[in-house]
């Protein structure tokens, strides 16, 4: 990665994208940075003009250019909105593996590179806070920035999800991608997705191997980790035959699984493998909505409102899938939330290298939240449950943040005891 001081040529293929730029100004008001800033040079128009400037040498990447590169969610509104289809998350994302980040926390750096994509390490690094949640002090000292963002009652480690479930020889076979930090922190989740379709008569296959999808470096401009971690995965899952669908239940993870054929376009080895890959690549309530579900004979009578994950909604285009089956579930009503798909200031890693934007992000989503009068959200990534969750917590908040594979679940097979 470069200091900024030499001028950094983008790809021909990437700086195409940003020529089809017309300067319309229709991303602006979607963009979560410059709605809250109003700065044009906080929005995706004055960013892709930094990035044209940096590459074209015409401006140096100062600390202050890099400052407003660095403090894009990477949350792809602004090319749900474009009428020129500018594929914006292409050119941010480049020009962060050509300069440095603007100063971010070196610690928290350090613990996004380091230490969530890897479940093992994070296991052992949240040890203390496992011990401290069998000892019933979990919620007394559950205080600091980090530990807020946890699950409410603490760490739990689910363990490795089966490698094989439901019936062999089914006339659909699905591999089944569950995260590192969504495996770590939520893994029951993974585990009803996976019971969901077995029971949708589904063969589902989740391979031991699987490692992070890559997005938290390669959005952080280490692409070479990325291309590493995504070359594994592709051949993890296609080592035991053919699958129709790889599916996650994590919308940031889907998001950059379904990019694979981008990021290894030059690797002659796996490039059509890759790009195979990514096209297979499903979100679990895509893959719900299709298949034959079974009866949903437990009625959960309850008011909730549905959060757009902004890898679901802009970087997967998956809006009413979520919204059909929390439909079919009886007794639930949906109460309709305003900016639903509006960031919430997780975004990754984000919330923990730009704490003050996330911070004001996440309480206009919240205030959001109030209005709706539930008090039950619905979001489909582990990133936004967090980050919520956490919000929520720190200002007295008592609001509940569920998947939507958790009401499924419990529609088709009734509340697990725990």
């Amino acid at each position: 990665m470069s200091d900024g001081s030499a001028n950094q040529k983008l790809d021909p293929r990437t700086y195409e994208r940003a020529l089809s730029c017309v300067h319309c100004g229709l991303c602006l008001p979607v963009c979560p940075t410059y709605l809250q800033t109003g700065l044009e040079a906080e929005g995706p128009r004055g960013r892709i003009q930094l990035m044209r400037g940096i590459s074209d040498g015409n401006i140096s990447a100062t600390q202050a250019v890099r400052g407003h590169l660095d403090s894009c969610l990477d949350c792809r509104a602004c090319e749900t909105a474009c009428p020129s289809n500018v594929v914006y998350h292409e050119l941010i994302e480049e020009t962060r593996q050509h300069i440095a980040p603007s100063g971010a926390s070196p610690g928290a750096a350090w613990l996004v590179k380091h230490i969530l994509p890897f479940p093992e390490r994070l296991k052992w690094a949240l040890m203390p806070a496992r011990i401290l949640q069998r000892l019933g002090l979990w919620k007394v000292i559950a205080r600091g920035k980090f530990l807020r963002m946890l699950p409410e009652d603490g760490p739990v480690w689910p363990g490795k999800l089966p490698r094989r479930s439901g019936s062999a020889g089914a006339k659909i076979r699905i591999g089944f991608f569950g995260g590192c930090v969504g495996q770590s922190l939520f893994g029951d989740v993974n585990r009803k997705a996976i019971e969901l379709l077995a029971a949708c008569g589904a063969e589902v296959i989740a391979p031991d191997g699987q490692v992070c999808c890559g997005a938290l470096h390669y959005h952080d401009g280490d692409a070479k980790t990325a291309r590493r971690m995504a070359r594994r995965n592709v051949d993890e899952f296609s080592s035991d035959g053919k699958l129709d669908f790889v599916v996650t239940a994590v919308a940031g993870c889907g998001a950059m699984l379904r990019d694979y054929g981008l990021l290894l376009r030059d690797d002659s080895k796996y490039r059509e493998r890759a790009a195979t890959f990514g096209g297979s690549v499903r979100d679990i309530c895509q893959v719900l909505d299709e298949l034959p579900m079974p009866p949903m004979k437990h009625a959960i009578h309850m008011t909730v409102t549905y959060h757009d994950a902004c890898h679901l909604a802009h970087g997967q285009k998956v809006t009413a899938e979520p919204r059909r089956l929390l439909g079919k579930i009886p007794g639930l009503k949906l109460a309709e939330l305003a900016e639903s798909d509006l960031c919430c200031g997780a975004a990754g890693s984000y919330n923990l290298t730009h704490p003050k934007m996330a911070s004001d992000l996440a309480e206009r989503k919240l205030k959001n939240i109030s209005a709706t009068g539930a008090r039950t959200v619905v979001a489909g990534n582990v990133g936004c449950a967090l980050r919520l969750a956490a919000e929520a917590k720190m200002r007295g908040d008592d609001l509940r943040i569920v998947h939507p594979v958790e009401l499924l679940h419990q529609a088709v097979f009734g509340a697990r005891v725990e």
